[in-house]
């Protein structure tokens, strides 16, 4: 049985992706089945003992954004009145693109004949990013094997077919097809049935739920642009939507006009932050998530009683600059036990952690802490916000029967991070931001993977990811609960319901 079966048109086409594929990769049989859908319909009897299928070559660009040399992976085939989905293309995709070639993910449409004119800008228009002539039969045969099409440009709007421009862009695309290959066969060997077990909790928390509905709200509300002072929560993908939205990211408030509506994100802000927000008299609404806001009013009565407060957390982190500031001259920032030793003596020690660390790296520190100062204090309540916690005990337990578990969330995310950091204790763990980022090389052996979010991180990223997964075989999943979160924050007066 062949574990991957490279269909392409032409022979120059073959060629180029035989010459990429390393003479180690066994299983791998590149065949050209002529041009035309009805040539690639006539070779579906070679296609029937493949345990994976893949159609490139050239293709051509339907609309504006791509060149000569550049790669559509297509997310879904359209042929003869059907749409057949690529479930797998972000990994593929991901592939490709640490591969360093130029990578765009979309729909592909196979058509009987060479597109052009009005044509063309139609199938642009409804959403289509290349035209092929092959892949749409190939795709229909694979019957719930993995599939991927894989189109590299040669022709696009401005630089038609049968151009003396086109000849460049053949040579690109030939070079580009010799790289193809060696991704599209780790493509197959990630193939195969996988357990998936979600860690649960996962996902948003209700710090971030509320967060993000305050920025969607204040842009109903007030219109947009609606500024919003740091990434409202630390995920990019989040970001992106509210940006879309309308609103403004800035670093700092000397980038906001005056008197316009900004939103602190929910990490915290110091007395400072506020003080000149007031001065420039911006219309503030606080997304300070209300677990920060009880570090900050723990920090300012430590220090009214004349403590020194070690704050346990990671420098650079902003709800960590945001504690700092409420009491500046009574707070030393202990990042790790070493840091406990250089605590000066002859003060009253009480400690505060940020919300979102691992919670046997805190304690750990705080225990160091209450070694060194007898009568240390800690909060009345453990900092260490309930959702990190919840997630950390979860994604441990999925770890002790994975092979592999992915922790979706941006790199930023100091939750997303140190879950990452608990599941790599038990199994190898990475921190991705979506499928794209997940390495096929990983997926090779693992079987079972475990599966969860990040605080700050949507649950589509989450669907998304086993969605791609699919697409390399049948997926079964599983859910490993922990606890059940019920906690909901109220609105600042600002944004709630009239």
């Amino acid at each position: 049985m062949t574990d991957l079966l490279i269909c392409t048109a032409l022979g120059i086409e073959a060629r180029a992706v035989r010459d990429g594929i390393p003479s180690s990769a066994g299983g791998v049989e590149v065949i050209r089945t002529g041009m035309g859908p009805g040539h690639a319909a006539r070779a579906e009897e070679r296609l029937g003992k493949a345990g994976a299928l893949a159609v490139t070559g050239f293709g051509g660009a339907l609309g504006g954004g791509l060149r000569p040399g550049d790669v559509v992976v297509a997310s879904e085939v359209r042929f003869g009145g059907r749409t057949l989905p690529c479930p797998s293309a972000p990994l593929l995709a991901g592939e490709l693109a640490r591969a360093g070639l130029p990578v765009r993910v979309g729909p592909l449409v196979t058509s009987d004949h060479i597109v052009t004119g009005a044509e063309r800008r139609r199938l642009a228009d409804e959403g289509a990013l290349a035209v092929d002539m092959e892949s749409g039969p190939v795709a229909a045969a694979a019957a719930g094997r993995p599939f991927a099409a894989v189109r590299v440009i040669v022709d696009t709007p401005e630089v038609p077919l049968l151009r003396p421009a086109t000849i460049r862009g053949g040579v690109l695309a030939c070079r580009t097809l010799r790289q193809v290959g060696p991704p599209l066969t780790r493509w197959a060997a990630a193939g195969g049935p996988r357990l998936v077990l979600f860690a649960a909790p996962r996902s948003f928390c209700a710090g971030v739920e509320r967060a993000i509905e305050i920025v969607e709200r204040a842009l109903d509300r007030y219109g947009p642009p609606v500024y919003v002072r740091k990434q409202i929560v630390h995920n990019l993908h989040v970001v992106r939507e509210l940006e879309e939205r309308g609103a403004v990211f800035v670093d700092e408030l000397d980038e906001v006009p005056e008197g316009v509506v900004t939103v602190f994100s929910a990490h915290g802000v110091s007395p400072g932050v506020r003080d000149e927000a007031a001065r420039r008299g911006l219309r503030v609404i606080d997304a300070t998530c209300p677990l920060v806001t009880k570090v900050h009013a723990e920090a300012r009565r430590f220090a009214a009683r004349g403590d020194l407060v070690a704050l346990i957390g990671h420098a650079g982190h902003e709800e960590i600059e945001g504690t700092l500031g409420e009491i500046p001259d009574s707070v030393v920032l202990v990042e790790d036990v070493d840091d406990v030793a250089a605590l000066p003596d002859g003060r009253r020690v009480s400690y505060l952690t940020q919300t979102t660390l691992a919670v046997d790296e805190a304690a750990d520190i705080a225990a160091a802490i209450r070694d060194r100062f007898a009568d240390a204090e800690g909060p009345q309540k453990d900092d260490i916000c309930y959702a990190t916690t919840n997630r950390q005990h979860a994604v441990r337990e999925v770890a002790e029967e994975s092979d592999l578990v992915l922790v979706v969330g941006s790199a930023n995310s100091s939750n997303s991070r140190r879950l990452a950091e608990v599941a790599g204790r038990a199994a190898p763990a990475h921190l991705i931001d979506g499928p794209g980022d997940i390495a096929l090389d990983w997926l090779a052996d693992a079987r079972a993977v475990g599966l969860t979010a990040g605080a700050s991180a949507p649950p589509a990223l989450v669907d998304a990811v086993v969605a791609a997964l699919g697409g390399l075989g049948p997926v079964t999943v599983e859910e490993r609960r922990v606890a059940e979160e019920t906690i909901q924050f109220t609105l600042p007066k600002e944004v709630r319901s009239r």
